[in-house]
């Protein structure tokens, strides 16, 4: 498992499917070699200070090393974008959060479901296009 470092790579999963929940929001880019998975994580300002976001983020990194790495398939790039209730939230939990979005973003009709577009699922009516 290797980790996300530049923009265009975040920006890249940015634009991939992606799964909310309670803890986190994990976002999925699938990559066109079989390379080892590469997670990155990212936690914007509006949640607080540096303090808060170093936090926030180092509970994410530690709930990916301890339990969630065995559900990240290689070929894949991942986010964990960080939530105001990361800091809260039982770390058990933090880890169901991230597992169940990792294996649902994995489901085949997840894809079917996401088809919609990058506006989180919602259809647009035909109208407005």
């Amino acid at each position: 498992m290797q980790r996300l470092l530049r923009r265009r790579d975040f920006l890249a999963a940015a634009r991939g499917r992606s799964r909310a929940a309670q803890g986190a929001v994990v976002q999925l880019r699938r990559r066109a070699d079989d390379g080892p998975a590469r997670i990155g994580f990212t936690v914007t300002r509006k949640l607080g200070g540096a303090v808060r976001r170093n936090r926030i983020r180092r509970r994410l990194k530690e709930a990916v090393r301890l339990a969630a790495a065995d559900h990240f398939r290689a070929g894949c790039d991942y986010v964990i974008v960080g939530r105001a209730a990361t800091v809260d939230r039982p770390f058990a939990k933090l880890i169901s959060d991230i597992i169940s979005a990792v294996d649902y973003l994995h489901r085949p009709e997840a894809a079917d479901n996401n088809a919609a577009g990058a506006s989180g699922g919602r259809r647009l009516k035909q109208d407005s296009l």
